[in-house]
């Protein structure tokens, strides 16, 4: 997603975790559970009772409050902020606007919940959300501050840039008049050869003649267009106080420094807002207290993998990262620099996991015996090691080398044989290893045993969703293997959008599949065809929003353009 895309991608998580909550509301009070005292209480009450009584779910006091705080949060950060982030991407004059809209809409939310919090008793102590919600607020307000300043400081240094002359002959300077004088009796512009109004050719810079006579044309000032495009009160006193006192503040450095951490932020923040939705719904439902807490991590982090690996799936076949040759298209320009393939990511990422995983298979029961689920855990972890590495050294270019190493004898005999030439896949990565570690764990995952039925359908339903985004890659991969690709715009094979939705339903069902929510979907009678079918139109809707975004950003590209005069947009 791209970029991506990048976040949008929250509103899964939310409907999942909502069914989560819905589900522990209603529970059935006369199931089978243990029994333990209530504390402050002389009767004895199910503890899963006592648990589930202990959230703001059930809590309907103020309840109007906490409803607006979701509603808002939910449009702040799943509707406008990616709307936010590609216009910053692609500095769209938009970009503050879209900003100050989203600050007003999260301020509503904030708001909201403080309002209900210091009403309401603390039902979830010491839990992330709030946290991580205040942190990535004032994130997001410095990020908006540092655009501001950047931009003004930006614009004394672009004056400071401009301000130089170029030096040129009497010869050319009479040329340029001559021209200019041509000009003026001829407006048509069919027939100016680019010197129509508006063009580059009237807009020179401040000449010097042999050096020492100085003339200045008439010419824009190119920094006040950048300014524009942030400069929300154009005009007003604010506007004016801002221009006037922010350059020559901030040394080249520190403003270096600022336009670092203000891209980061684009590039982290959806990830950062699902998480803070995540947690927020976790803690609006009161689950994965106590040591439960394992199991909800270990099932939202891995299933949050796979669903923003099919986020960044539909971001390639949209056309994110083309510049890359990641959209199943050429590269268009060729640099010495290394730039890994898609596939290397793939594999380089997988072996990360795998590396990273092996040390927190046990972590739920630290100090006591290693089950044998614990065991098939880690066998997992040691196949993506391996399919890792296979990948990776697959994507390089010196193995490849190496191993064509036995007929090229010598450089004259390739040379001069008619077949010498590089094969046309060589131009195109087509590996299949991390596609395969999909598979078999997917494989692995719809056989895997449960404590219940209901459990036992859920891993199978996004084991199930796993194999068939591998088997679309593998689709993919046949195509285009038959039929390289030969253009540097996107190849958008339809495959991919099956891949993508697989890996993206996969996910969110891998997040279904923690113990408490399926503790939740059996306590309030429903089965695991429920969660399917809500997880299927969820998905559906948000791969139409996420590519929805990014024709956004698109769009946003074309208007830039077309404002600086480069560009005529006539869709």
């Amino acid at each position: 997603m791209p970029s991506y895309l990048r976040h949008l991608n929250s509103l899964t998580s939310v409907a999942l975790l909502g069914l989560a909550s819905l589900a522990v509301a209603h529970g059935d009070d006369e199931s089978d559970m243990h029994m333990d005292m209530t504390a402050g209480s002389n009767s004895t009450v199910p503890v899963t009772d006592v648990e589930d009584l202990n959230n703001y779910f059930r809590y309907t006091q103020h309840g109007g409050l906490m409803a607006t705080h979701i509603a808002l949060m939910t449009i702040a950060w799943v509707f406008v902020l990616p709307i936010c982030v590609m216009f910053s991407i692609c500095r769209s004059r938009f970009t503050l606007l879209t900003q100050f809209a989203f600050l007003a809409i999260n301020a509503g939310g904030v708001l909201c919940s403080t309002i209900y919090n210091a009403n309401t008793p603390d039902l979830y102590p010491n839990n992330a959300h709030h946290k991580i919600g205040w942190l990535l607020t004032w994130i997001c307000c410095a990020q908006v501050v540092i655009g501001v300043i950047s931009a003004y400081a930006g614009h004394r240094d672009n004056k400071q840039k401009d301000s130089g002359y170029t030096p040129i002959s009497r010869e050319a300077m009479a040329e340029h008049t001559r021209r200019l004088q041509r000009n003026d009796s001829r407006l048509s512009n069919d027939s100016g050869q680019g010197t129509e109004p508006n063009t580059e050719s009237l807009r020179s810079q401040s000449i010097s003649v042999d050096g020492d006579e100085e003339i200045t044309l008439d010419e824009p000032e190119k920094d006040e267009s950048e300014v524009e495009k942030i400069a929300l009160m154009k005009g007003t006193k604010i506007d004016k106080y801002l221009a006037r006192r922010l350059p020559g503040l901030i040394s080249a450095r520190i403003l270096r420094g600022f336009e670092f951490a203000y891209n980061v932020v684009d590039r982290l923040i959806l990830i950062l807002g699902f998480v803070a939705l995540t947690t927020g719904i976790v803690t609006y439902g009161g689950l994965f207290k106590g040591d439960r807490v394992f199991s909800g991590l270990a099932h939202f982090i891995k299933g949050s993998v796979f669903f923003w690996y099919g986020i960044l799936t539909l971001g390639r076949w949209a056309g994110c990262f083309a510049e890359l040759g990641w959209s199943w298209n050429i590269k268009p320009t060729e640099s010495r620099r290394f730039q890994p393939s898609a596939e290397f990511v793939e594999s380089f990422l997988i072996f990360f996991y795998g590396s990273t995983n092996v040390f927190l298979e046990h972590l739920a029961a630290w100090g006591s015996e290693w089950s044998a689920q614990d065991l098939e855990h880690l066998s997992i972890t040691f196949m993506f090691i391996g399919g890792g590495l296979c990948g990776m050294f697959i994507e390089s270019n010196k193995i490849r080398d190496f191993l064509n190493a036995t007929v090229q004898n010598s450089s004259s005999e390739v040379s001069f044989h008619p077949d010498a030439k590089e094969p046309k896949t060589y131009r195109f990565s087509m590996n299949p290893i991390p596609a395969l570690v999909i598979m078999l764990l997917g494989m692995m995952m719809s056989s895997h045993h449960q404590h219940s039925m209901v459990s036992t359908m859920i891993h199978k339903q996004w084991g199930n969703l796993l194999v068939g985004a591998a088997f679309a890659r593998a689709a993919t991969y046949v195509v285009f293997y038959l039929s390289p690709p030969t253009s540097i715009l996107p190849g958008r094979p339809p495959t991919e959008l099956i891949t993508a939705f697989a890996l993206m339903a996969g996910g969110f069902v891998f997040m279904a599949s923690a113990v408490d929510v399926v503790k939740s979907i059996e306590l309030n009678g429903l089965d695991a065809m429920f969660v399917f079918t809500v997880s299927m139109g969820l998905i559906t809707f948000l791969m139409a929003w996420v590519i929805l975004v990014i024709a956004i950003k698109g769009w946003a590209v074309r208007k830039e353009r077309r404002w600086l005069g480069g560009f005529v947009d006539n869709a």
